[in-house]
């Protein structure tokens, strides 16, 4: 089905139709960027330490930058971080869950065993290895995340693979004589697609949460505004002890959860309309 179709489908469910006009928002956001922040985010407009007001419905922070403009400008390292290391993730995922599931043998049980090793080795803390061994930057972020995270999706696309090789128009292409080529780029792709995008969509949360993680723990780019950059300023300049994590821990903290949240919708549509039965529930819901 095309992408205006999918659409469709999901915006028959209602939690799904919540899930992308919360996305809509959030892209807007991300496009608008300064043009839609008060202030510019650099610019000292206030008092350090302001409570939110009139002029700044956010507040300051410790050297009177306004909040709600560094807000509204980090959502576009936030969401352009998580789609890019999605984008590599899952790109990656789908090449070897090809080729493993296509070709099997020697070829599988390589990639597979690549693939288990990423599985077992504990995700988080080889991400901040990682990334504080090659420095932060917004390139740094984008690679080490989607460098570790294309394991799960690989698995998946795997599995889907094996059932579609079998399958009789698959057989009736090699016995016609077209190449692994054809066969891969006619025929097995198109029946993995749907499985690639729900796994790009949570993926993408997951990337987001991991930037905002290392961008606290102060291994994102310190020139680049991100919501998890704002965390991790509120905790190194005393939010907590002068009174201002109200509007300064937790706004950018809700946005991620928010945002997630929406995502996580949206990839529970898709996974929904992949599975018939489900499909039937989320629409009775």
């Amino acid at each position: 089905m095309s992408a205006p179709g999918v659409v469709r489908d999901l915006w028959r469910w209602w939690p799904a139709r919540i899930g992308l006009l919360l996305l809509l928002g959030f892209v807007v956001l991300a496009i608008g960027g300064e043009r839609l922040a008060p202030y510019p985010p650099e610019a000292l407009s206030g008092r350090p330490f302001a409570p939110p007001s009139r002029e700044h419905w956010l507040g300051t922070n410790d050297i009177g930058q306004d909040l709600l403009s560094e807000l509204i400008v980090g959502a576009r390292i936030s969401l352009l971080v998580g789609l890019l290391s999605a984008t590599l993730a899952t790109a990656l995922g789908l090449l070897v869950g090809l080729l493993a599931g296509y070709y099997g043998g020697s070829v599988d049980a390589v990639l597979m065993r690549v693939v288990d090793l990423l599985l077992v080795v504990p995700f988080l803390p080889l991400t901040v290895v990682l990334a504080a061994y090659l420095g932060p930057s917004l390139l740094t972020l984008t690679l080490v995340i989607g460098l570790v995270s294309w394991s799960r999706p690989a698995r998946l696309i795997r599995a889907q693979v094996l059932t579609l090789r079998s399958q009789e128009y698959v057989l009736a292409a090699r016995a016609l004589g077209v190449d692994d080529l054809g066969v891969l780029q006619r025929h097995l792709l198109p029946g993995t697609l749907t499985l690639a995008l729900i796994q790009f969509i949570l993926g993408t949360s997951q990337a987001i949460l991991i930037e905002s993680a290392l961008s606290f723990l102060g291994l994102g780019d310190p020139t680049a505004a991100s919501w998890g950059s704002m965390l991790y300023y509120a905790q190194a300049r005393s939010a907590f002890l002068t009174g201002a994590w109200p509007w300064w821990v937790v706004p950018p903290g809700a946005l991620i959860a928010t945002l997630v949240l929406s995502l996580a919708l949206i990839g529970v549509g898709l996974e929904a309309r992949l599975n018939p039965a489900a499909r039937g529930r989320g629409a009775a819901a």
